[in-house]
């Protein structure tokens, strides 16, 4: 959400924000308008309350000043009724504008046309044609897609055996690295409520994206941004607290629907995945400090498991609409032949500090929205981009280093 105070000053603004963005299901013209009538209802009801309260004083030795009086209570109660029902068209409206931009955000329509602004490593060079992930899942027996789609459906599969032990442990080493960041860990529920997932920016621009729980206002978590976010909803922060470090492992349920045509070999784009996110709540002047932090600890963990990766700053048409800025990091696969995308960071400014009403106790005790950051920190796809990196013949998938105290173990073999 952005400040209505900017759509009232300056309407131009928010539409050229609109075309920029290609947000062309808000039709800013009519929500001038419609803003404009709601304002001038407000006063007219107020202007009524205030002439009810006056006279209410007189009622007791002025028989004229009680007939008034409940006339203008029929008054109020219309105006109040149509006050209401403008309010819900006008933030109907409202919930559809777009983020503003960062200056820096590159145009472009699609991930084709981010920005590299970085990379790090060396491609690996095998001396055999090297397996994509599926191919090794299936190979050393770690991933079974076949009989996730049997007790599911296709987009589920099975970690298995030395595959699942890989996993859970570069979940677990992950989120204990960022402890010792100064982060504080949290295991959250897997369902979110509407206002939820409508304050986190989920709804409704990816409410196509959502897999909703039957006769329930309840829906799977597409992120534990949006339960985490949503933890200090409605609440004022004491300055002194900020920043605010999170961190969660949790289960991810998407429907990927307008998905068709990307790329989905094996298991990159599925319906239920795993992701440690991080989460930070800090000061407006803080956010962008805050947000290469992130990064900063993205790139950390992909260094620590020796993966060549790059960074990308996401380009205007990449980037969803509750968004300011974004940084996308890319690990290399070699058995894919490229880069593909493993971690996302967001900087949403006060998009969703305003709908969520999450604000802090700034100077002199005046209140202000806070800023959020939501960054992932890996994701299954890092340990698909091991497999890849580590293989070491067709018969061999060494662990990266770091991760074998917790696998107990050094490779994956026949």
């Amino acid at each position: 959400m952005i400040d209505i105070a900017i759509l009232r000053n300056n309407p131009d603004l928010v539409r050229a924000n609109c075309e920029l963005r290609r947000a062309d299901n808000v039709d800013i013209d009519a929500l001038v308008k419609l803003d404009k009538d709601y304002l001038s209802t407000l006063h007219r009801v107020e202007e009524l309350r205030a002439r009810r309260n006056q006279l209410s004083k007189e009622c007791k030795d002025n028989p004229e000043a009680r007939v008034a009086v409940k006339e203008l209570k029929v008054e109020i109660a219309e105006g109040e009724r149509s006050l209401a029902e403008i309010k819900i068209d006008l933030d109907q409206m409202l919930s559809w504008l777009p983020n503003f931009l960062a200056d820096d955000v590159p145009e472009g329509h699609s991930d084709a046309d981010n920005e590299e602004i970085k990379s790090y490593g060396h491609q690996p060079d095998f001396d055999f044609e090297p397996l994509d992930h599926q191919a090794l899942g299936e190979r050393f027996d770690i991933i079974d897609t076949h009989r996730g789609a049997k007790v599911a459906q296709s987009g589920y599969f099975f970690w298995k055996g030395k595959g699942a032990q890989l996993t859970s442990a570069l979940f677990f080493w992950a989120q204990q690295e960022l402890i010792k960041r100064g982060f504080t860990l949290f295991i959250t529920p897997c369902a979110a409520k509407a206002s939820t997932l409508f304050g986190t920016g989920y709804l409704p621009f990816f409410s196509d994206q959502t897999y909703q729980i039957q006769d329930e206002d309840l829906a799977l978590i597409g992120t534990s941004e949006q339960t985490l976010v949503g933890y200090h909803a409605d609440e004022i922060l004491a300055a002194d607290s900020l920043p605010k470090l999170h961190v969660a492992y949790s289960p991810c349920f998407r429907t990927e629907a307008g998905s068709y045509g990307k790329e989905s070999r094996g298991i990159f784009r599925v319906h239920q995945f795993h992701k440690v996110e991080q989460i930070v709540f800090c000061t407006p002047d803080d956010s962008d400090r805050y947000h290469r932090l992130c990064l900063e600890n993205e790139e950390f963990l992909l260094q620590e498991l020796g993966l060549p990766y790059r960074v990308v700053n996401v380009c205007i048409g990449d980037l969803g609409a509750p968004g300011y800025k974004k940084y996308d990091v890319d690990a290399y696969f070699p058995g894919y032949g490229g880069y593909r995308e493993v971690c996302s960071n967001t900087n949403l400014t006060d998009f969703q500090s305003r709908r969520l009403g999450i604000r802090f106790a700034g100077d002199g005790g005046r209140k202000e929205y806070v800023h959020t950051i939501s960054a992932t920190a890996v994701t299954d796809r890092v340990v698909c981009a091991i497999l890849e990196n580590y293989q070491r013949s067709n018969d061999v998938i060494e662990i990266p280093e770091v991760l074998q105290p917790y696998t107990g173990f050094d490779k994956i073999t026949l």
